[in-house]
């Protein structure tokens, strides 16, 4: 049975990852630090500790979904940033083929849309750590999949659309930048994404993987939409009114024509992104009200 090391195995991406690993009848070992992995599984094994130090087993393949991805925090938190995103991420990639969960963010958002071969050069010290942690795994020989504002339920921080429906529920305003474009990715359909990468014949050492384009105003108003909650209340605003630490690309958007050529999943879907995300908040014992 083929072993897998997991790890950021208690977030967005590595919850939904270790649930379909499992039923797929992988052996896994879960590498988790901060919040509790409260899954219990005969071919489960856990491990929780500070991946710079931990001692990791060997596998026969690693999935490297942990990183530090508070953009500001990083842009501050410098030392213990590049701990998580560098010297982590050498360690995993030494100990086992690794398939790298990367980031919109290596490149400059100079234009948006950008392909597998376009030349990174990222705008915030955040970007700058990924993109170290991609030369690591391509180095070893691993895989590297970008993607773009993963969001999901109980992921261990609330997501740009958790705090949409919150708001909007409560009937406060939302305030969700226009001039700033991304592509948001829902974290069940992107675990599905890597899952098939497992086990595709083909499997390019970079790999676009993420939702469509959309600025975050955008963003907002789709998810408003599909919870039935009033639009009106969702405001445009420029992107420089809201005083973030590090700068972010005005367009990180990610061309995805290569992933859906190889992958049957359909992670570019808006619509469906959005329905297993609702289905996901209310299974979580979440409600919504109107006013």
């Amino acid at each position: 049975m083929v072993k897998v090391l997991l790890t950021g195995a208690a977030g967005f991406l590595g919850s939904k990852l270790l649930e379909i690993l499992l039923e797929r009848g992988y052996d896994v070992v879960a590498v988790f630090h901060v919040r509790e992995l409260g899954v219990e599984h005969p071919r489960l094994v856990k491990i929780r500790g500070d991946l710079a130090e931990v001692e990791l087993p060997p596998a026969d393949l690693a999935i490297h979904a942990a990183a530090m991805t508070d953009v500001d925090k990083c842009e501050v938190e410098r030392e213990a940033c590049w701990r998580s995103n560098v010297i982590a991420t050498r360690r995993v990639a030494r100990r086992a083929p690794t398939i790298y969960i990367s980031t919109d963010y290596v490149f400059p958002g100079d234009r948006g849309m950008y392909r597998e071969e376009d030349v990174p050069a990222p705008v915030n010290y955040y970007g700058l750590t990924k993109l170290l942690g991609e030369e690591a795994v391509l180095a070893s020989g691993g895989w590297v999949v970008r993607t773009s504002g993963v969001y999901g339920v109980g992921g261990g921080k609330r997501s740009f659309p958790e705090a949409v429906v919150e708001r909007l529920s409560r009937g406060e305003e939302v305030a969700a930048a226009a001039d700033q474009r991304y592509s948001p990715t829902y974290s069940g359909l992107l675990a599905q994404a890597v899952a098939e990468l497992l086990e595709a014949e083909e499997r390019p050492p970079l790999l676009h993987v993420a939702g469509p384009p959309l600025t975050r105003h955008q963003f907002a108003m789709a998810v408003a939409e599909a919870f039935g909650l009033p639009k009106e209340l969702v405001r445009p605003i420029p992107a420089d009114q809201l005083r973030w630490t590090a700068k972010r690309p005005r367009d990180s958007s990610l061309d995805t024509t290569a992933a859906r050529r190889i992958l049957k999943t359909p992670f570019h879907d808006l619509g469906l992104s959005l329905a297993m995300f609702k289905k996901e908040w209310e299974a979580r014992g979440h409600a919504h009200r109107v006013g």
